[in-house]
């Protein structure tokens, strides 16, 4: 018996699958998503820009999907780095809450590695 591994059919995806081809590099992280267009090795980003979804998971609208595309290619990206899951809430400390302190929204972030998710205190 064999198994098919069904590949991801998202233009980014697809694009990440082909590793580092120069810059521009956006970077994708999902939580409300998040690309940031770097320029050049140790630098932070030149443009960044969030999209943020009311109604459900962002990794999963098509139209954010296709914004987040549409922004990579204005930037002319070359290579592209998408996470493999959500990192941390989607909150911003100092923006949405005070810094230093939990988010109040998102309880299970509280005292988490956003890389990992795993309990940190």
């Amino acid at each position: 018996m064999s198994r098919f591994k069904i590949k991801s059919q998202s233009p980014l995806t697809k694009k990440a699958r082909r590793g580092f081809r120069g810059y521009p590099v956006p970077t994708v992280a999902f939580s409300k998503v998040a690309v940031g267009i770097i320029t050049r090795e140790d630098a932070e980003p030149d443009a960044l820009e969030r999209w943020f979804s009311e109604d459900g998971d962002v990794r999963k609208d098509p139209l954010i999907g296709h914004k987040i595309l549409e922004f990579t290619q204005q930037h002319g990206a070359k290579t592209v780095v998408v996470t493999d899951g959500i990192i941390g809430c989607p909150h911003e400390e100092g923006v949405d809450y005070p810094d230093g302190e939990v988010c109040p929204v998102c309880p299970f972030w509280a005292h988490r590695d956003r890389w990992t998710g795993e309990k940190i205190q």
